[in-house]
């Protein structure tokens, strides 16, 4: 299994740096996200959603805590507009499957 923080690390970094074929690799094919305004369902709607159709894509996750337990990762922190000011708190809670990809992500935001 490959180290799980380094994976869920890569996750974000390729979400802020727009590298959508790094993070289609970092997700199981049944990968589900649950969050509070949407559900998605597969790697590649997930994917889609972010390339095409988020509102604001010059965003930044600043990491804050990231906690490790096997194979689960909780990470706390905030999102970031494009001059660096906080838009909103978030708690990421990522589950890899047996591969080392992120199977389930829940978030929870304020």
């Amino acid at each position: 299994m490959a180290d799980a923080e380094a994976t869920v690390r890569a996750y974000y970094a390729a979400l802020d740096e727009g590298a959508y074929g790094d993070l289609e690799s970092l997700l199981a094919p049944d990968f589900v996200q649950h969050r509070p305004d949407r559900t998605f369902e597969g790697r590649e709607a997930f994917v889609a959603f972010m390339r095409d159709d988020r509102p604001m894509t010059d965003t930044t996750h600043e990491l804050l805590t990231v906690f490790v337990a096997g194979d689960a990762v909780a990470v706390r922190g905030r999102l970031l507009d494009a001059d660096g000011e906080p838009l909103f708190p978030f708690v990421d809670v990522h589950e890899l499957d047996g591969d080392g990809r992120i199977e389930r992500l829940e978030t929870f935001t304020r």
